[in-house]
Parts: C-alpha cells; sequence; structure tokens
C-alpha cells in the first residue's frame, strides 16, 4: 500500500471511528438524578435517589425508551443550594441529560430554576412545595399547598376543634411562603391572628426544648392548640424526640406534618415511636395504601433495598411523573424539550392509592389528599383520604395570587393576570 493509500486507509478508519463513538454516544438517553447524597437532606433525597435507578432499571428491562437504554447520570448537591444550579448545568450542559428528576428543598428548586429555564431543559420536582410558581420547564408531581396543608388545616378545624395554631418550620422559601398562605386562610375562617405562633428554625435545629415549651404554653388558656409542622430534613429527629420527653401526646397537642414520612419515621427509635402514635400526616400516599400496583411497588422496592425498606409520598410522585415523561417521550418519538412538553400535558397514570393521577396544563397533577396517623411500627393508618384533587399553582388565599392562572396548553403562560388580560410570565424562549 502507497503512502497516500495508507493515509486515505487512516482516515477512513478515524471516520469511521468516530462515527462508531457518536453512534454509542446517541446509544443511551440520558437521565440526571439531582439529589442529595450528603448533607442534612440526604435523610430523605437519597431514597428518591434510589427510586430513580430503580425506574431506569425497570424500564430498561422492558426495552428502554424509543429503542435506546435509559443512561442515569447520578451528582451529588450535598445539601448545598448554590451547588445545585452548578450541577444541574453540569447535567444539561455537559453531560446531555434530556430529563432531570430532582431537588427536595424549594430553595434548592428555585436555585436550578434558572439554570433550566435558560438553557431550556427539563425538571421533575417530587416533593410538596409552596405552589406559587410555574415554570414551563418544570412538572410539579408533590403536592400544591390546595393538595396539602389546607386540607390539613381543615381537619384540624372540622374534625379535631383545633381553636389555635403554632406554624412550626424551617426557615427557607416553601415553610415560609406556606405559612402566609395558611395564615390568611386560618383568619378567613375566624381564627384570631393572636391565635396563630409562628416559628422558624435553621436546617440542622436540634435544641427543640424552648420551641415545644412555648407551644405547650399557647394552650395555658384553655383553648385547643394545633401544631402545623412544616419542618424538614434530619431536623424532625429532634422535633418529635423532645415532643415524647415532654410527655405531649396527640390527644393534648395534634401535630399534622408535611414533611415527615414513613422514611423520617424509620429514624426514630421504638419507644419515640410508641409515644407518637396518634400524630399525624398530611400526604398524598402512604405505604399502608391498599392497592395491587402498591403492592407491586413495594414488592420491587424491598427486593431491591431491603425487606425492612420503607416507601413514602415523594418517591411515589416520582414513581408517577417517571412513568409518565417515558409515555410522553415514546408519544412524542423525542426525548427534545418542547416536544415532551407539549405530551406531558394530559398524560394520565394510576397513582399508587388506587385512582388515576392527571397532568393539567398548569404542570401539577390532579393527587388524592390523605391523611394519616402515625402508628408504634411507623407506618400510618390512613384516615381520611379524598378524590384526586387538581393541583394549584396559585393559590386563591393572597390577594396578589388569587387573580393569576397557570395554563402552558392553551394561553402558553405561567402567570396570567385575569384582572388585566395580560401574561406576566411567558416561557423563556417562546
Amino acid at each position: 500500500m502507497t503512502g497516500i493509500g495508507k493515509l486515505l486507509s487512516g482516515a477512513a478508519l478515524g471516520l469511521a471511528l468516530t462515527a462508531g463513538m457518536a453512534m454509542a454516544e446517541g446509544d443511551t438517553i440520558k437521565v440526571g438524578v439531582l439529589h442529595s447524597l450528603s448533607g442534612t437532606m440526604a435523610i430523605s433525597e437519597t431514597t428518591l435517589k434510589d427510586t430513580v435507578l430503580m425506574l431506569i432499571d425497570e424500564q430498561n428491562k422492558k426495552g428502554g425508551v424509543l429503542g435506546k437504554q435509559l443512561e442515569a447520570v447520578v451528582v451529588d448537591p450535598a445539601s448545598d443550594w448554590p451547588l445545585f444550579a452548578e450541577k444541574a448545568r453540569e447535567l444539561i450542559s455537559v453531560d446531555d441529560v434530556d430529563v432531570i428528576f430532582g431537588c427536595w428543598t424549594s430553595v434548592s428548586r428555585k436555585s436550578v430554576l434558572p439554570v433550566i429555564e435558560e438553557l431550556n431543559g427539563l425538571l421533575f420536582y417530587p416533593v410538596q412545595y409552596e405552589g406559587e410558581e410555574s415554570s414551563y420547564n418544570v412538572f410539579y408531581t408533590g403536592a400544591a399547598p390546595n393538595q396539602q396543608a389546607i386540607p390539613a388545616v381543615d381537619y384540624f378545624l372540622d374534625e379535631l376543634g383545633v381553636q389555635k395554631f403554632a406554624l412550626l418550620g424551617t426557615d427557607y422559601v416553601y415553610p415560609r411562603t406556606t405559612n402566609n398562605i395558611l395564615e390568611a386562610y386560618l383568619q378567613s375562617k375566624g381564627i384570631a391572628k393572636e391565635d396563630i405562633f409562628v416559628n422558624y428554625t435553621p436546617f440542622g435545629h436540634s435544641d427543640w426544648s424552648k420551641i415545644v415549651a412555648d407551644v405547650k404554653a399557647l394552650g395555658a388558656d384553655g383553648k385547643k392548640v394545633g401544631v402545623i409542622s412544616t419542618i424538614n430534613g434530619d431536623a424532625n429527629i429532634g422535633f418529635y424526640k423532645e415532643l415524647a420527653a415532654s410527655g405531649i401526646t396527640a390527644e393534648d397537642i395534634p401535630v399534622v406534618a408535611f414533611s415527615v414520612g414513613e422514611e423520617e419515621l424509620s429514624g426514630l427509635g421504638e419507644g419515640d415511636l410508641k409515644n407518637l402514635v396518634g400524630q399525624l400526616a398530611a400526604w398524598n400516599y402512604f405505604e399502608s395504601a391498599e392497592s395491587p400496583a402498591n403492592e407491586e411497588f413495594i414488592k420491587a422496592w424491598q427486593a431491591r433495598m431491603g425487606e425492612n425498606k420503607v416507601t413514602n409520598d415523594p418517591m411515589e410522585a416520582t414513581y408517577i411523573g417517571f412513568n409518565m415523561w417515558v409515555n410522553a417521550v415514546e408519544q412524542a418519538g423525542s426525548t427534545e424539550t418542547d416536544a415532551v412538553e407539549a405530551a406531558m400535558i394530559g398524560q394520565e397514570f394510576p397513582n399508587l392509592t388506587g385512582t388515576t393521577a392527571t397532568m393539567l396544563p398548569n404542570h401539577h397533577l390532579t393527587k388524592p389528599v390523605l391523611i394519616g396517623e402515625i402508628k408504634e411500627d411507623g407506618q400510618f393508618d390512613i384516615i381520611s383520604q379524598t378524590d384526586p384533587v387538581p393541583g394549584d399553582a396559585w393559590t386563591d388565599y393572597l390577594p396578589e395570587s388569587a387573580v393569576l392562572e397557570s395554563d402552558w396548553k392553551d394561553l402558553h403562560c405561567g402567570m396570567y393576570n385575569t384582572e388585566t388580560k395580560t401574561c406576566v410570565q411567558l416561557k423563556s424562549n417562546y
């Protein structure tokens, strides 16, 4: 072979190798997993990482999506809110993921939001939150306030006769915004402002003695006191231990939590759980829900993670969002954000409590509201369950939000002002 022939042959080989590499890179669909695996939120978020990995493995066994296998790209933003933004940018720009499943706290989601809007990425957010947001690039598969917080307050008012409220939360956007909504709602229900006690503590807070004593003192006038808890992360363990140490039972002062589920309760000792029997949580799913789909989900989870591992609400929200994304991609014939966004609206998928979840034009789901009592084994006795409730992006109980509507299907707008007939928030590149 001549020198020129060798050069041509080498060039051809190089082109073939390059083409082969490109083809190999395109053989998988990359799924970003953006959950804290260290730091104060690891107690909750590590489970969601494992949930996404399980769902990816199950989907790959079914043949993947669009004939391609799914490939997980896992990063650890380490409960560091600015790092969430950096990792999201890395996932989209460097790792070239087609979708991200991630975030727990609203401050982490708010950190990621400008990045995914700038890069036209796609985020599935699986945790209850404060509402007051609607992004073209986010699907909110957790509860909005009208699907958790407000029904929980109604239960306190109507079923338990609570007259004074302690709103205890971690000091960040979700508890503060949720409690602003709840204060307005409680006052609309005739609860005096002076009968609403609000307190915020930092992430990882551990000394609860004074706060629990203050809550106990609220009932000195004989009025029944109830606690609405938006405490997040591992701080919950210390809070519930202090309640038990103070001798407070559910009959004395009922507590309804929005961030305490089976996973968090598994971190408590047997003695502490016994003292918490009867305390409440409001979610849209409990492991104790009876349905064939839930039995199958629990069986798959425990086969993978161990027979003592529990399931919880954000896991179900991840499960619904993941399966809707798979179906939307198949329907669109593409993983491209705009095509998937359009296909997502109207998607239906069975939830694990026996009804059907529907994705609304405001990028929120329909979800049943469940209230459960803590049992000695760390599970919940479901004492109240509604039909699926449509999630509201904007609350009716804050004047500035009551006039807003979100509709990405017909109005192509996340903040449509029904009074001025104008759109405040468009898709970034619409």
